[in-house]
């Protein structure tokens, strides 16, 4: 018996990508569901102008959070998740047929593959061609690690399978873009870090970025991918140094004086535990 499926779509502020991603997940989604964080940009105005949707809000904290915080809203006993700037193939679509179609016993979920895109270019190589998420599962049992970023859902490896077509991923139309979505990620990362135990190091910050950047441009063949190619792997290699500079930050920096706070009857002991909170919340907001 076919299984019925919700499509589910996070976003905010996505006014250039939400209507090609609910046309990509329509001829398969028996339910789109579109969670918004607090879109300013006219986002919601064309969702509800192309109508078929439905609409839940909330806050974000993370994304793992506020994936697990709208799962359960979806309808159907499948869900699909696709960000706003991933599309559906066709030929993914049939494959996602297929598969509700003829559900397998014991599988409770399905990685897919994505292929990446930077500036509009595809970038092929550059570690980005072994992209793999986890997206359609059963929704009663899917649900994402709790961490500020890279979350994946977690499921036993015995009872996922990984499906042939990959989503179309549109990373990033500018490097102000993708500089933005990269500061962001390295604040959360950094508290990733700090969460899991990890403490900051001299060497790390010296080797790790150029050691990575040898390994994707090199070892991953980034070269072939032409000037993108070589963007991306000198991002990335400077996002891993952010991360581990963020990571010394939280432990080390000290914060700006605060004359009024410091007028107010706080011991020293206090003042400071509050800048060090004050500091970890900076890095979750940035």
């Amino acid at each position: 018996m076919t299984q019925k499926l919700t499509a589910l779509i996070p976003c905010k502020n996505e006014r250039r990508n939400i209507r090609p991603c609910i046309e990509s997940v329509r001829p398969i989604a028996d339910e789109v569901l579109v969670a918004d964080s607090g879109s300013t940009d006219g986002t919601l105005d064309i969702v509800r102008e192309m109508g078929g949707c439905r609409v839940i809000e909330r806050e974000y904290v993370h994304s793992a959070n506020f994936k697990n915080w709208a799962i359960p809203k979806a309808q159907h006993p499948w869900v699909l998740i696709v960000d706003a700037d991933e599309r559906v193939t066709p030929q993914l679509a049939a494959e996602l047929r297929s598969v509700l179609a003829e559900p397998q016993a014991g599988i409770d979920g399905y990685w897919i593959g994505r292929k990446n895109h930077f500036l509009g270019y595809h970038i092929a190589h550059c570690g980005w061609e072994s992209d793999d998420v986890l997206r359609l599962f059963r929704r009663d049992v899917g649900r994402y690690r709790e961490r500020w970023v890279h979350a994946e859902i977690e499921l036993d490896s015995t009872r996922v399978r990984r499906l042939k077509h990959p989503f179309e991923h549109f990373t990033s139309w500018s490097s102000d873009d993708y500089w933005r979505k990269m500061n962001r990620y390295a604040s959360w990362g950094a508290l990733n870090m700090r969460d899991e135990g990890r403490r900051p190091s001299l060497l790390s910050m010296v080797f790790r970025a150029p050691m990575r950047f040898l390994q994707l441009y090199f070892l991953r063949l980034g070269f072939l991918d032409g000037m993108p190619g070589f963007h991306v792997c000198a991002y990335t290699a400077f996002y891993t140094f952010m991360k581990q500079a963020r990571l010394w930050e939280l432990e080390h920096a000290l914060a700006q004086p605060d004359p009024e706070a410091d007028l107010l009857p706080f011991s020293g002991e206090s003042q400071a535990a509050r800048r060090t909170a004050e500091r970890s919340e900076s890095l979750r907001a940035a």
